[in-house]
């Protein structure tokens, strides 16, 4: 099997490790600085081909990838945005079945999630197939002291000057904290059973916007009805991999946080010093999480 990764500016998509390591550390990275892309790899990939191409266009790139991945049984992408738009292409030109919404693939078995994750389907696919890996399922674990993989740039690929029902890139807008996917969010500010009233939740998003951090919360804030299922954080919602994660009255569930990923700081608000958020944080305030959220937007209205 061999992982096909979109890069953009040399960032990894949510899920394009995991991709990697599913295919035993084979990848093509192709897109926008691969080659800085392919180092981030050390400890997962032993061996990565790069193409560099520039603006995103799926059908050009489909056609010019194909004839590369036409030896390779096993095709898998990370299930993010550029990944759901190239796989269902790739597999269209080399005439595979997509086998969308993994959550485990091996050559002879593709387990996929269904029903909003209420179901998994076992299925058994033919020798060649296409297939598109959930982000945030299967996690990965890279070595510190690992080496970085064998890097072989490809000869240039030309694209094909026309390619039909491609779609054309007006512009490339930066992400929106409001509505980006809570799973792609480097930066998230989290509430939960410690907020006392439903505008808290407009005052988390105020907040998040000045912060450039999407709301998110955990399924007691759901169970109320405050905000929607997809913002839920947890192994029953959205598992994350945010850079920073700010709780405010997050007690701290198992729940939930084996669906927080690896943030690499963590600020949590609670009145229970010894809860379990407070002892995953970098920064624990023992506070009130309502009155330290009515103080911390002064202070940002203030700064504005």
């Amino acid at each position: 099997m061999i992982a096909v990764v979109v890069v953009r500016g040399g960032q990894l998509p949510s899920g394009g490790d995991e991709a990697v390591a599913e295919c035993g550390g084979r990848v093509v990275l192709v897109g926008s600085g691969t080659a800085a892309a392919a180092m981030s790899l050390a400890g997962i990939a032993h061996h990565a081909t790069t193409v560099e191409f520039a603006e995103f266009h799926p059908g050009a790139w489909a056609s010019a990838l194909a004839p590369m991945l036409q030896h390779e049984a096993a095709v898998v992408l990370p299930g993010s945005p550029d990944g759901r738009d190239l796989a269902p292409r790739l597999a269209a030109l080399l005439h595979r079945p997509l086998y969308a919404g993994a959550i485990s693939i091996s050559p002879d078995r593709v387990e996929l999630t269904r029903r909003g994750g209420t179901e998994i389907h076992q299925t058994h696919p033919g020798p060649e197939f296409i297939a598109t890996l959930q982000p945030g399922v299967r996690g990965v674990a890279a070595s510190p002291h690992a080496s970085a993989p064998d890097i072989v740039a490809a000869t240039p690929i030309h694209l094909p000057r026309q390619v039909q029902r491609d779609a054309t890139v007006l512009a490339v807008l930066p992400p929106d904290p409001a509505t980006i996917d809570l799973a792609e969010a480097p930066r998230i500010i989290g509430g939960g059973a410690g907020l006392d009233a439903p505008d808290r939740i407009e005052q988390l998003v105020r907040i998040g916007d000045a912060l450039g951090a999407s709301m998110g919360a955990t399924r007691v804030v759901t169970d109320r009805g405050w905000v929607p299922h997809e913002r839920q954080i947890g192994t029953t919602g959205v598992v994350v991999d945010p850079e920073l994660y700010l709780a405010f009255g997050v007690s701290g569930a198992v729940q939930h946080t084996s669906g927080l990923g690896d943030p690499v700081h963590i600020i949590s608000v609670n009145t229970d010093g010894h809860c379990p958020m407070m002892q995953l944080a970098d920064l624990a305030i023992v506070s009130d999480a309502n009155e330290t959220l009515d103080h911390l937007a002064r202070l940002l209205d203030g700064a504005r």
